[in-house]
């Protein structure tokens, strides 16, 4: 059986949950959002570069993990494609992510 970690928030947002996620993430294949929307930014720094996510799950910084953006995720399509632009031009491999296509946008 595999194991599977859920992170949830039970304040307002901002209790920690992405440093926890990049805590975890190098103990699985994937890392999934379910539910929300555009955070206010998880800042993380990858080999000396800052970066601010909002839409896109961190686990795009480790190595080989599968990327999911789940239905319960409300996307905005604009900030969304300007995340993902930067990243690629940064390098990163955006092509182990997907988000679901009943999410709502």
């Amino acid at each position: 059986m595999k194991k599977v970690d859920v992170i949830l928030g039970l304040q307002w947002g901002d209790e920690g949950k992405g440093k926890v996620v990049d805590v975890l993430t190098p103990r699985y294949e994937v890392v999934a959002r379910f539910q929300g929307g555009p955070n206010a930014g998880h800042t993380l720094e990858f080999g000396g570069e800052k970066y601010v996510l909002r839409s896109i799950p961190s686990g795009i910084f480790q190595g080989g993990k599968t990327n999911i953006i789940g239905n319960g995720v409300v996307l905005d399509a604009v900030l969304f494609r300007e995340e993902a632009e930067a990243l690629a031009a940064s390098g990163h491999d955006l092509t182990r992510s997907s988000a679901s296509r009943r999410r709502p946008t």
